[in-house]
């Protein structure tokens, strides 16, 4: 565009166009010429009724387009149309355009309010489709907002979260971008710049941002940009060696062939406007004669420009056109129609205008058409009638939502390379708004990417994380870059990327990949472990050890050795021997409710008959005596029923403690999840605390009496004295079970078990050993001290 420095004192000159037509802007506003006559040839669209036109050049510049709306809105242009037909020569019903949104946005602000209704064909900007701001703007082709959300989707689906972003400093770049961001933002995906610069702007701005490509560390450029920009980028880009970088593109530059020739964007994919088909079309824009060409100051310019010569012989440095100019051989975006796109939405936009025109002054009586072409039509009315226009017109749908934008629909474009090394357009999927949510992606080809991979390009800050770890965000960057940290113990990630590690259950413990969660090995004594089978055999062992004993001093009872020290008591001592040694059995095992009740009730009743024979014994010693002393008759008071009751008295009192135990609170089985936190302890709850140290606390208070009086009888004058072996078994046993009670309580596990029933064998052993071992051994081994005079004999 030129423009004329202002000095205050002439009036301004209206800016200009200068530089070069752009052929493809050429067969836009020939493809609308094309729709108007065929309207105006039409019997079923506004039959009767011929629509003028006025075409203006903006040269994408806001300060002509501006100029341009004010001349559309107030009328003072000369008619549209050379013929008779128009009722109202230059009255604007309608505007279409502009190609840009920064544009149509300053013709819209102008126009709409005067209620004239404006249909853009390529304005895309997302900012377009507010209605408080733009009442009156319509257009054929979809707002940027689904554009955005089509290439965020495009990005998430290709697993690319690590991404550069560059765009047009204007309102297409900027507000597309603007819903770009928003949308990645949602998906997920992290940016890591995100660039401007307008084509205008100093090369040393648009080498500043090709150089934030080259030195970005993602793979992946998400290009917001209008094709008159992008070249200049893609220029500055391949004077060095061009940076390897996937190119993710917007409509705006996807499909234009000439961006094509740039060989490092090859394998560029991007989202294009629906290929289309308008019949006839490409007839019209090769059918020029030099008749029409002469008529139009336009493609006059367009025409010299093309052939580089002159139509009048004004410019001697140009050769004059001869008539041998063959438009149909010229290879120009103006003759590239095999791939119609934004072309469509131009000749939609005209038919949408007519349809509106038409449903305004036309009306169908008995299957004719009936139109007043004198009616004074208004350009609201026509606003009116265009939110309603619901029709098809080559198989494509027309009509607009309540933002006066059409159902979005996209093709998904790869740039591929073929055999001979020209890259060309193929189509690989579509994106389909009106579609459920889920289904609006599809992919339907494969994808050739950068440098002719088969494989999708990786494009992210940090490598996945496998599971067993999680995300840990690193300081000061985006969330999409992280490290990778060991899920904690007792936690697990299943899937890649976690942001958190979850517990197992309770009774589950990771695996040592700590991506899945496997139920805890239960440990208990079970019988077929080394320790179990140890302690079961001392078990059985001292079983038959008691037996043996029994055996022994049954076929030794008339010996005075066996009748000396209460025979009675002896036999009831070793088979409770018997009993606390065959006890320890019901600690090994899986618990079950039975075993539980029954190991420590056994147990404590066992050993109180056991030391209840044992005090006996004892007092049997100090009565005995005592009766030898003259006129003293104290064993007739202590005799052998008295013996038994005594026995059964203090265990009675532990039989009564027992059941209190089993009736209030009894021990049950238990899983035990705290000692080990990778394991299941199967044990014994003690159910009440109280009952338990009840048992043993009764069961130390006779060990302890018992002590006591084998203390006191142990220097009484006897060649054998049982009091003092009473008194080494008593002394053991309080040993064994004082040491028990903190190796209890720090044992873990299973090997609580296995030091209760080291301290039931420690202390069965210890009687039956210090009690009964000497007398076995007189018995068996040195005969003759078996005598009642050598037991009669005083020290």
């Amino acid at each position: 565009m030129h423009m004329v420095d202002n000095n205050y004192t002439t009036a301004p000159e209206p800016p200009r166009c200068t530089g070069r037509i752009d052929p493809r802007e050429l067969r836009f506003s020939r493809a609308m010429i094309f729709a108007i006559e065929e309207i105006n040839n039409s019997t079923e669209l506004l039959p009767g009724v011929k629509l003028g036109y006025q075409i203006h050049d903006s040269c994408a510049s806001v300060p002509v387009t501006v100029h341009v709306a004010f001349q559309l809105s107030n009328g003072h242009d000369s008619v549209f149309y050379t013929g008779n037909d128009c009722s109202q020569s230059g009255a604007v019903m309608a505007v279409i355009g502009e190609s840009g949104s920064t544009p149509s946005i300053s013709i819209s602000r102008v126009i709409g309010s005067f209620k004239i209704p404006q249909v853009s064909h390529y304005a895309t900007c997302a900012c377009l489709s507010d209605k408080k701001q733009y009442p009156t703007f319509f257009r054929t082709i979809p707002s940027d907002q689904y554009q955005a959300d089509a290439l965020a989707k495009l990005v998430k689906h290709f697993g690319w979260t690590w991404i550069g972003a560059v765009r047009s400093d204007s309102d297409y770049g900027n507000n597309g971008m603007a819903a770009f961001l928003e949308a990645a933002l949602r998906e997920g995906i992290c940016v890591e710049y995100s660039e401007s610069f307008y084509r205008t702007n100093p090369r040393s701005k648009i080498q500043r941002v090709a150089d934030v490509i080259r030195r970005s560390t993602s793979t992946v450029v998400v290009a917001f940009i209008a094709p008159g920009d992008i070249k200049f980028l893609l220029e500055e880009l391949a004077e060095d060696p061009p940076p390897l970088r996937q190119w993710i593109g917007s409509e705006a530059w996807i499909t234009d062939p000439h961006l094509m020739s740039f060989s490092f964007c090859a394998g560029a994919i991007g989202v294009a406007i629906q290929q289309s088909v308008i019949p006839g079309l490409r007839d019209f824009l090769l059918n020029l004669s030099p008749s029409q060409v002469a008529a139009s100051s336009v493609l006059t310019e367009f025409w010299e420009e093309t052939f580089n010569c002159k139509l009048k012989s004004s410019d001697l440095d140009k050769r004059v056109c001869d008539g041998t100019e063959d438009i149909k051989k010229l290879s120009s975006p103006y003759t590239e129609t095999s791939q119609l796109r934004i072309t469509n939405m131009a000749y939609k936009a005209v038919y949408a205008i007519a349809h509106a025109i038409h449903n305004a002054v036309c009306l169908k009586t008995n299957e004719t058409i009936q139109c007043d072409k004198h009616t004074k039509l208004e350009s609201n009315q026509v606003f009116s009638e265009l939110k309603k226009v619901n029709f098809s017109r080559n198989g494509y749908h027309v009509s607009f939502d309540p933002n006066g934008d059409p159902v979005a629909f996209y093709e998904l474009v790869n740039w591929q390379k073929t055999d001979s090394g020209v890259t060309e357009l193929v189509k690989v999927g579509y994106y389909d708004a009106s579609l459920p949510m889920g289904q609006q992606f599809h992919i339907n080809r494969n994808i050739t990417w950068m440098e002719g991979r088969t494989q999708v390009p990786i494009s992210s800050c940090s490598e996945s994380c496998p599971p067993g770890t999680r995300k840990v965000l690193q300081k000061g960057k985006p969330i999409c870059c992280y490290d990778c940290i060991a899920c904690p113990e007792g936690e697990i990630s299943n899937m890649t990327d976690s942001p958190d590690c979850f517990p197992c259950p309770r009774e589950f413990w990771p695996n040592a990949k700590k991506n899945a969660c496997f139920p805890k090995p239960v440990e208990f004594l079970s019988f077929g472990e080394v320790l179990s089978i140890i302690l079961a055999a001392f078990s059985v062992g001292g079983a038959c050890l008691a037996i043996i004993t029994a055996v022994i001093f049954f076929h030794h009872r008339t010996t005075p050795i066996v009748r000396a020290n209460n025979s009675e008591l002896s036999f009831l001592l070793l088979f409770s021997l018997t009993l606390c040694f065959l006890c320890s059995l019901t600690f090994i095992g899986a618990p079950s409710e039975w075993s539980c009740m029954l190991r420590h009730t056994a147990f404590g009743i066992t050993f109180v008959l056991c030391i209840s024979c044992v005090l006996g014994k004892t007092i049997v010693v100090l009565m005995a005596f005592k009766a030898t002393l003259p006129g003293n008759n104290v064993m007739k008071w202590f005799g052998p029923p008295q013996q038994r009751m005594t026995v059964v008295s203090f265990t009675f009192i532990q039989v009564i403690i027992c059941i209190i135990w089993l009736v209030v609170s009894p021990p049950f089985p238990m899983k035990n999840l705290t000692t080990y936190k990778e394991k299941i302890i199967l044990e014994c709850a003690l159910g009440s605390a109280v009952g338990f140290w009840a048992v043993l606390g009764y069961i130390g208070l006779l060990a302890v009496f018992c002590f006591v009086l084998a203390v006191l009888a142990r220097k009484l004058p006897d060649n054998f004295n049982e009091a003092k072996m009473i008194t080494f078994s008593m002394l053991i046993f309080c040993a064994v079970w004082i040491t028990f009670i903190p190796a209890y309580i720090s044992s873990p596990g299973k090997f609580t078990v296995a030091v209760e029933i080291f301290a039931i064998l420690a202390s069965s052993f210890g009687l039956i050993l210090c009690i009964f071992f000497p007398k076995c051994f007189i018995i068996l081994f040195q005969p003759e001290k078996n005598t009642k005079k050598y037991l009669m004999n005083k020290s």
